[in-house]
């Protein structure tokens, strides 16, 4: 299911329709030229039918908990530690700064991305 009508859902709730319908999102996807599958409309709307947003995204958080994560964690740990080294992390910079990037040379392509 394409976000475009979970998004066109979450909008017409936010302007205060409680139940979109379809044709409520129909509307609001036509407003801006969107394609429009009825089909995936009107599953998403009798998968919500009887529930409010706030509760189901509520519960998806609630899963997202038990998911674990990473990514972006650890750069701040990096950040914490070298607060903390002193002048251990002072060394360890300087020696990042001495070390030179060699490039390779481009080589010459025969086409033109752009035209």
């Amino acid at each position: 299911m394409g976000m475009k009508y979970c998004a066109a859902y979450l909008m017409a709730v936010l302007g205060g329709n409680e139940n979109p319908s379809a044709d409520d999102i129909k509307k609001i996807l036509g407003s801006v030229e969107a394609e429009y599958d009825a089909a995936l409309a009107e599953k998403l709307v009798s998968e919500l039918q009887g529930k409010t947003v706030h509760e189901v995204i509520a519960a998806g958080k609630e899963k997202l908990k038990s998911f674990g994560g990473g990514g972006g964690g650890g750069a701040a740990g990096g950040a914490v530690a070298a607060g903390g080294g002193g002048g251990a992390a002072a060394a360890a910079e300087k020696k990042e700064e001495k070390k030179v990037v060699v490039e390779e040379e481009e080589e010459d392509v025969d086409f033109d991305l752009f035209g």
